[in-house]
Order: structure tokens, then C-alpha cells, then sequence
């Protein structure tokens, strides 16, 4: 796999688009880096930049993102919301692809390296990229701010990693990191009161608040044996929270940073906001996501109100995303466009450019019908068989949303969920198929002029060779999963729907003799391994046993249409 990273600066300039524009071509001139998003604050007066790429690049783009900005902005002219210490503030790389948190630290630290000798900024490195505990937690790095930064560069206890030691007033100083992906989350309050605001923060956040004796405001601080402050501990693990007031909407926000979503989920983050808020008389009117976020999450939210609900949480990803949308009000401030907020997408071009399975039907049905030999019969047995699953899953879907069967909802979401699995495993397949093909047609095409050649190109073509046999054994044997959904479907399903799940069964045999046929066809120029041998006598006895299956099933099918 290639290693990809992810790079977030966060530039201390949020409403020259023209600056903006200047520093975020530094990073679209580096070959083999995209740029994902630009979100530009201008309560914050500061923009938070996306982009992936391969370490090198990426680390190469940050460094004239960073050289740039230095030039273009001025921080002793900087006013803003958002705690800050740099014209670029933080430049944390996040491993995403292919590549180890160790091995991103390292890149991190080259990066700090590099921008400390060459540019003289003052260089901290913070959370996994910290050379000492101290440095980990990026508030104790930026704590005193830009304003405090000349008396903390005297300090020798605040001795930069990198570059010169020296008040630089121009550039400040910047954090370079390495980190978890991180979700910058807003949640939007019906007051303008930052007090209130920031004492919801404080309910919520990990770190809470400090402890006092008596009254909670006014009370004595209690002190530990060292002197330092008792903490009472919020409610939210891995969130960092502060509340503010931004002119720009005329509403109070608690500002977060879900730094760990596995533990804490943007969905449960939101929820806990609205039980603490509500406590303190204060609503939860929505909130926004500031830069992108990754797909899960969004998935894990829709499911996660769906099921508040009691409905399917089996249904396309487009509707989880929208319930997420609608539940956590992510559109309240502007709209919330899946392909530009959504990591995954957004790296693809979109989530409907996945080659042939995100091809509309007519579009696809034409690529089909041209003279090229690809997509073939191969690819057409896989989206058979996603559609024909895609049947059984509708049919659970709308059981557990039939009127009287509340009760029952949970049973059929979870025959939805296992559908929905099937039907991506499917889609995927109708690709490789594809790229089975075209695999086989590139080992033939190549040189073979010399006896180093030839070796090459035959062993290309056996692998080649084996993969398409493979490639339609796994339609074969994931289709063949699904006739369980549409058993299931057909015995206790909706029985207004009996004949979707009938023609999902007749799909699903097609399905499966059509990858049959092409296993056996490709099987013509294998060398006869023992693996190919035995994917031979499983794929004929999984072609018998879907033929067997389409019976059982139309059997209890037309016994029922037909009132027998």
C-alpha cells in the first residue's frame, strides 16, 4: 500500500483570501500532494488547510506553506479567537495509509528540523512527535500564547526543539506534531454568554475544571501535596473544549477537538453537550464540522440516531450521512456537502467516482454495450448480485418499518446491516473483476525478447491468470451469503414484498453461474495448482448448491402468490 499522511496547518489569518490563496498554492505546486480543503475563520482570524499525500511531498508542501506564510503575515498586527503563538500556528501530519505513527513522528521531526535551520522559527514538537512529556499537550505548548512568548523563550525550561531560541516578533513561533486524526467540532448554543458557554465546556471536557471547596466559583482552590491545582474531571474522555463567542453568527460555541473519535464519537460528543447544556438552561441549536472528517464517523452518527429511533440502520450510506446531518444540525451554519467534508470523498473526487460501481446505471449499462471487452460477464454477475441482495435488504428494511412491528425492529435492522455488507463487497468486486481482466491483458503485452523476459512474462501471466479465477470465486462465495438475507426475508419478511426477495433470489442464482462459468473459463490457461484445483470443486459445488437454493426459495415464493 502507499503510505499516505495527512498535513492540518493552521495559518493565523482567516479573512485576506488573497494571503490565503498565496500560501495554499505553495502547497498545489508540490507534485503528489492534493489539496483537500480550506476553511477559513473570520471570528478566529486563522484557516485550517487540509491535504494528503506521500510524506515527502507533503512534508516539502508544508515547508513552503510555512516559508510563505512567514513572509505574508504579521503577528504582532494579529488579533483573533482562537489561542495562537505563530503566523502558522500548529503543523501536525497524521498517518493515514500505509505508514506507522513512528514512522509519521519521524517525517514530523525532519519537518521541525527543517523549518528551524532554514526558516528561524522556533520550533515545538508536540503530541506523539514530543520530545518530553511536557511538550505532549499542545495547550501547554501554546499556554501564554503569542502574547507571553518572548518571556517563555527565556525560560530554559521552554527551550525550542528547533531553530533559534530568540523572540522572533514577525512569525512567533509554530508546534509541529504528529497526531491521531483529529475532528475540530463546534456546537452551537442558543446565548451569546461566554461564561455560560465555557461552563459547559468545562462539564464536558476531559480535563474539567478546577476543584474548590464550598462554592463552585468563588470556593477555595484545593491544592495538591505539590501545590498544583485539584482537577474535577468533565464527562467526555479525549476532548479538549473551550467556550467563546463568534461575532461572525452572533451565538456562543463550545469549541472542540475530539482527539481520539474511537473513544469519544462526534455523535456521542454532541449528545453529551445537549444533556449538560439543557442542565444550565442553555439549548443545543447545532453545530459544524471545521475541516474534514473521516467517513465512519459520519457513518457511526447516522446509525447511531437511526437507532435512537428504533428504525434499520441498514440503509445506503447516503442516508446515514443525511440523519447525522439533520440530527447534529451540521448544516445550521452553512451547508454540509458530504464530497468536500468528507475525507474519503473528497481524496476519490467524490463519493459517485468509484470507477464502474459509481457509474449511474445507464452510464454503466453503456460501458457495458461498447466495443471494449471490459466490464464483461464478470463484472455484470457481481452487480447482479448486489442487486439482487440489495433486494433482500429492502425487503428488512421496510419489515422494520412496517406499522405494528415496532417490536421487531432490531431484528430485521440487523438483517438490513448484514444485506448492506454483502451489497459493498459485491460492488467492489464488479471493479476488480475489471481489473482482473486488464491485469491478464497487460501480462501478454509484455516484452518478451530475452529468456529474463520471457521468465517475467510468464510468471505475470500465471498470476495474472490466477487472479481472474479468483476475483470470480469471491463473487461466487459472497453472493452465495445473501441467499440467507432473502430466505430469511421471504419467511418473515414484509409479505407485501415477497416477490422482491423472489427476484432477489433469482438474481442471486444468475449471480452465481455467471461466475461460475467465468472460473471455469479462465481455468483453460492455469497451470493446474493444488489451490486452483480445489477453488474448481468449490466453485461446482456452490453453482449446484445456489441452483438448489433459487428452487427452495421460488418454491415457497409461488406458494404464497399463488395462494397454495
Amino acid at each position: 500500500m502507499n503510505q499516505i499522511i495527512e498535513c492540518v496547518p493552521n495559518f493565523s489569518e482567516g479573512k485576506d483570501m488573497g494571503i490565503i490563496r498565496e500560501i495554499t498554492g505553495e502547497i498545489e505546486s508540490v507534485e503528489g500532494v492534493k489539496l483537500l480543503d480550506v476553511d477559513p475563520g473570520a471570528a478566529t482570524n486563522r484557516t485550517v488547510v487540509t491535504f494528503v499525500g506521500s510524506p515527502a511531498s507533503v512534508v516539502e508542501a508544508a515547508f513552503l506553506a510555512v516559508r510563505r506564510a512567514s513572509g505574508l503575515i504579521d503577528m504582532a498586527k494579529h488579533k483573533g479567537e482562537h489561542p495562537r503563538f505563530g503566523a502558522t500556528d500548529v503543523c501536525p501530519l497524521i498517518p493515514i495509509a500505509g505508514i506507522t505513527m513512528e514512522e509519521t513522528v519521524e517525517w514530523a521531526r525532519k519537518l521541525a528540523e527543517k523549518i528551524g535551520k532554514e526558516l528561524q522559527i522556533p520550533v515545538y514538537c508536540y503530541e506523539n512527535a514530543a520530545f518530553n512529556e511536557d511538550r505532549r499537550n499542545l495547550a501547554n505548548v501554546r499556554s501564554g500564547e503569542y502574547e507571553g512568548l518572548a518571556d517563555k523563550l527565556r525560560d530554559p525550561a521552554w527551550k525550542p526543539d528547533y531553530g533559534p531560541v530568540e523572540f522572533v516578533p514577525k512569525t512567533g513561533s509554530i508546534a509541529v506534531g504528529a497526531r491521531d486524526f483529529l475532528v475540530a467540532y463546534n456546537i452551537n448554543l442558543n446565548t451569546t454568554s461566554t461564561r455560560r458557554a465555557n461552563a459547559i465546556a468545562f462539564d464536558v471536557r476531559e480535563k474539567g475544571r478546577v476543584k474548590r471547596e464550598g462554592h463552585p466559583l468563588t470556593g477555595k482552590i484545593v491544592k495538591d501535596r505539590d501545590g498544583n491545582n485539584v482537577l474535577t474531571p468533565g464527562s467526555l474522555k479525549a476532548v479538549k473544549a473551550i467556550g467563546w463567542y463568534i461575532e461572525e453568527y452572533g451565538i456562543a460555541q463550545i469549541s472542540m477537538n475530539l482527539t481520539n473519535i474511537s473513544i469519544t464519537p462526534i455523535h456521542i460528543a454532541f449528545d453529551e453537550v445537549v444533556k449538560k447544556a439543557d442542565a444550565r438552561g442553555v439549548r443545543v441549536t447545532g453545530s459544524e464540522i471545521v475541516g474534514l472528517v473521516p467517513l465512519k464517523a459520519m457513518l457511526d452518527a447516522g446509525r447511531y440516531f437511526l437507532k435512537k429511533q428504533q428504525r434499520s440502520l441498514g440503509v445506503p450510506d447516503d442516508e446515514l450521512i443525511k440523519i447525522a446531518v439533520k440530527s447534529m444540525g451540521l448544516d445550521e451554519l452553512g451547508p454540509f456537502n458530504p464530497e468536500e467534508k468528507i475525507i474519503e470523498y473528497k481524496i476519490k473526487g467524490g463519493s459517485g467516482t468509484d470507477k464502474l460501481a459509481g457509474l449511474s446505471t445507464k452510464k454503466f449499462m453503456e460501458a457495458t454495450s461498447s466495443e471494449s471487452p471490459a466490464p464483461g460477464g464478470g463484472s455484470i454477475s457481481a452487480y447482479i448480485g448486489a442487486l439482487g441482495t440489495a433486494l433482500g435488504t429492502m425487503v428488512a428494511n421496510l419489515s422494520s418499518h412496517k406499522r405494528g412491528w415496532d417490536e421487531k425492529w432490531e431484528f430485521y435492522s440487523k438483517w438490513a446491516e448484514k444485506g448492506k455488507m454483502i451489497q459493498g463487497k459485491l460492488l467492489q468486486l464488479v471493479d476488480e473483476d475489471t481489473i482482473a481482466f486488464n491485469r491478464i491483458i497487460q501480462a501478454y503485452g509484455m516484452p518478451k525478447s530475452t529468456d529474463q523476459e520471457k521468465e517475467l512474462r510468464e510468471k505475470a501471466i500465471n498470476e495474472a491468470t490466477e487472479y481472474a479465477i479468483v476475483v470470480p470465486f469471491k463473487v461466487m462465495e459472497t453472493a452465495f451469503q445473501a441467499f440467507e438475507v432473502i430466505e430469511k426475508m421471504i419467511e418473515t419478511g414484509n409479505p407485501n414484498s415477497i416477490t422482491d426477495a423472489g427476484v432477489g433470489a433469482l438474481a442471486l442464482r444468475s449471480s452465481i453461474l455467471g461466475a461460475h462459468m467465468n472460473v471455469l473459463v479462465n481455468m483453460k490457461d492455469a497451470d493446474p495448482t493444488p489451490r486452483i484445483e480445489e477453488i474448481k470443486e468449490n466453485a461446482d459445488k456452490l453453482s449446484e448448491r445456489a441452483r438448489e437454493m433459487e428452487s427452495q426459495l421460488m418454491e415457497k415464493v409461488y406458494r404464497v402468490v399463488r395462494n397454495d
